[in-house]
């Protein structure tokens, strides 16, 4: 099984497009209630797909939080802050071996852009394969 696509919820179809494309994403499917995007970096692989559907309702503050690695997290948050994006949360050092920073889109969705490198999936404590 490989996870290659999530949907989140947006408010405002063209705000959230055009945050996800500063973003970074690369938008190839655009319609009045639905965008769908590739991911870039797919480290070789064939890249994953993010995708917005259109809801009159903003989604749950308590939601999904949707994460993006990136390989050099504070050049891309100071790029992406210069450009008007407002952090949350700037990049900080988590006890699970992971940098993070949190910014919110259009539609009350968080947002996690990380660099977890070997320790997303080889954290010290991961489980022993059986």
């Amino acid at each position: 099984m490989r996870m290659n696509q999530v949907t989140v919820a947006a408010t405002d179809i063209a705000a959230s497009i055009a945050f996800y494309q500063a973003l970074g994403l690369r938008l190839i499917v655009r319609s009045d209630h639905y965008a769908r995007f590739e991911c870039p970096d797919a480290a070789g692989g064939e890249p994953a797909t993010f995708s917005l559907h259109l809801q009159d309702t903003p989604p749950a503050k308590d939601g999904v939080v949707v994460y993006f690695e990136e390989d050099d997290l504070d050049a891309t948050v100071e790029r992406l802050s210069r450009a008007g994006l407002s952090f949350d949360v700037l990049p900080t050092d988590q006890r699970w071996l992971w940098r993070e920073a949190y910014v919110t889109d259009p539609a009350g969705n968080r947002v996690c852009l990380y660099r977890a490198g070997e320790a997303r999936r080889f954290p010290p404590w991961r489980l022993k394969d059986s």
